[in-house]
């Protein structure tokens, strides 16, 4: 075999799989752009599988959540699963934030991905509950909707219906709360 030969068929495969390599490199996986912010947000209509436990931001089991019913409030929708490891660390975070902003009309969502619902009502149990409901989402549908990549992901939709934010991976309550703050104040002062 030409060994010259076999080294520019090795360069011409191998060098454009390392230059796109090294681009990936210098990217932050969390800062992958996002077509929704500012758009608005793909309706969907769920079924609560889990109540949530705070009394204001509980909904009866069963009862259908319709992002249009939902209007003139901020909603803050976090797709998760039992399975997710990250959903844990961010667990405590989402639940003082929805308590902390129930009082102004935040409403909390959590939407179960590609997971069951029973695991879904013990992860919470093993969580020691949670203030906000859980909605399921059959065959992942509002998951594409909204252009999942996995999970944790939540976005801030804001009183008409435009996404305002989106977080891949973990929140922090201090992030979500800046954020869900600034589309309160944006509300207040027109």
């Amino acid at each position: 075999m030409d060994w010259k030969r076999a080294l520019a068929v090795t360069g011409a495969i191998g060098l454009p799989f390392i230059a796109l390599l090294a681009f990936g490199m210098t990217r932050d996986p969390r800062q992958i752009p996002s077509p929704l912010p500012g758009r608005s947000a793909p309706l969907w209509e769920r079924a609560v599988f889990a109540s949530g436990d705070d009394a204001v931001l509980r909904r009866p089991v069963g009862d259908t959540v319709r992002l249009t019913d939902l209007r003139g409030r901020v909603v803050v929708l976090n797709f998760w699963a039992s399975w997710c490891l990250a959903c844990r660390g961010e667990h405590a975070d989402l639940s003082f934030v929805a308590t902390e902003r129930a009082s102004q009309g935040v409403q909390v969502f959590g939407m179960l991905y590609n997971d069951t619902e029973p695991n879904g009502v013990r992860w919470i149990r093993t969580m020691g509950g949670q203030p906000y409901p859980s909605v399921a989402d059959p065959g992942a549908r509002t998951a594409i909707d909204y252009g999942l990549y996995g999970v944790p992901e939540t976005f801030v939709i804001d009183p008409e219906g435009k996404v305002a934010h989106k977080f891949i991976g973990p929140v922090t309550a201090q992030g979500l709360m800046k954020v869900v703050d600034s589309v309160l104040a944006a509300v207040a002062t027109p």
